[in-house]
């Protein structure tokens, strides 16, 4: 079914809405999600959840990319889990990937006053880059890849992904830097 007419079941509330999401999407949400949790039985949950908050949230969101709204879901639902269960040293992955993304995030004294300042800054970044590098920027801190699959689905090294990697961080950095882009 296309994602025009499943939005307009969320909106006529029907419950078909949240069994086509289930068909067309959740293998891609439970991938999301079990790339930040590592862990088939919080994945499954965080699948589950996100059918639960699309339903709550549409409407009064009309979104235009429906797989791209069920990820920012499933993966922020999946953090937040991740965050919960980091006492007891789970998806570490996760905490690396958050450790380099740190890294390349300007420290200022001008706070962003505006999360669209730096969310058109992060869409112009990406813009930006060729299409090899932005492929292996999102699989590492959108999607939260490891450096293996990444090099694994890419057929490179997984040092040549990790050089890729350590030069994008600095030009983002810069990039930001330059902007006057704050956090």
């Amino acid at each position: 079914m296309e994602d025009e007419k499943i939005i307009i079941l969320y909106w006529e509330r029907n419950e078909n809405a949240i069994r086509e999401s289930q068909m067309k999407y959740g293998k891609y949400c439970y991938a999301v999600a079990y790339n930040i949790l590592h862990s088939h039985e919080d994945s499954e949950e965080c699948v589950n959840d996100t059918w639960h908050s699309a339903w709550k949230t549409i409407p009064p969101q009309r979104p235009s990319k429906l797989r791209a709204f069920l990820a920012r879901i499933t993966r922020n639902i999946a953090i937040d889990r991740y965050r919960y269960a980091s006492a007891q040293k789970r998806g570490a992955e996760v905490e690396s990937v958050m450790d380099e993304y740190w890294e390349c995030i300007p420290n200022g004294d001008a706070p962003i006053a505006d999360e669209l300042v730096l969310k058109e800054a992060i869409n112009s970044f990406l813009a930006s880059l060729d299409t090899r590098t932005r492929v292996i920027f999102m699989r590492r801190y959108w999607y939260s890849m490891s450096v293996k699959d990444i090099a694994d689905s890419m057929r490179l090294s997984q040092s040549h992904i990790s050089i890729i990697l350590h030069r994008t961080r600095s030009k983002f950095k810069d990039y930001l830097t330059e902007k006057g882009v704050c956090i």
